[in-house]
């Protein structure tokens, strides 16, 4: 696949998720009157996630693409932005493999084909958000994520930790099931900690898909600006 092919694939699923996120809000806010607590989920914060590292990294693959000497906008940003955009690609990658087990393993049910738009809803979410996060991982040239983002990223779960216990004391839902104490009682920690493992568990396999890719491709591995 060519630069250009790349920047096209790219910004063809940021205008994808995009799409699917205003359509989601406005039906939200006018159908079912959930809006409040959208930005309480994980996985709209996920897929918010995607829809903003596939525009960025679209723009720059546009101006490398471009370029007569290889070069891209984000190599002149300063340090902490550069580094930023790392971790922003460490969490596209990992994070919807996440959801996506999570979701399938215990939170699908029978309302989850139950109209055409939760389907659909469900399927951009819980499905395509790893293929988006795959076809980053295996086809094109990032290189392996830092090891500091491992531990970055398990931070930004235990925060979102906060955010559905405090989205619970203000609108006194539990964005997902399986984080009620009073449902769960012991299980509650079996589901935090495994949720972690997980977490280590895919940031591992990623890394190890990016080597083998990079050792039996002929693709050269942007490294991800390692020298941050």
């Amino acid at each position: 696949m060519s630069r250009a092919e790349f920047d096209r694939v790219r910004l063809s699923i940021a205008f994808y998720i995009l799409v699917t996120l205003v359509f989601q809000l406005v039906w939200e806010s006018t159908k079912d009157d959930n809006i409040d607590s959208f930005f309480s989920y994980f996985t709209n914060l996920t897929f918010i996630g995607l829809c903003a590292y596939f525009f960025a990294s679209g723009v720059q693959t546009f101006f490398y693409a471009r370029s007569p000497i290889s070069d891209y906008p984000l190599q002149s940003w300063l340090r902490v932005f550069r580094y930023l955009h790392v971790l922003l690609l460490s969490t596209i990658v990992t994070f919807p493999l996440l959801v996506t087990i999570v979701y399938w393993a215990l939170l699908a049910s029978s309302s989850t084909f139950a109209t055409p738009y939760i389907a659909w809803s469900n399927v951009s979410k819980h499905a395509f958000n790893t293929v988006f996060a795959l076809f980053e991982v295996t086809l094109t040239s990032i290189g392996p994520m830092p090891w500091i983002d491992l531990p970055a990223t398990l931070v930004m779960l235990g925060g979102y930790l906060g955010v559905a216990y405090i989205t619970h004391a203000t609108q006194g839902i539990y964005t997902y099931s399986f984080l009620d104490p009073k449902k769960q009682g012991a299980k509650l920690a079996a589901y935090i900690v495994g949720i972690a493992v997980g977490q280590i568990v895919i940031f591992v396999m990623i890394l190890g898909i990016i080597h083998l890719r990079e050792r039996f491709t002929m693709h050269k591995s942007i490294k991800n600006l390692a020298k941050y």
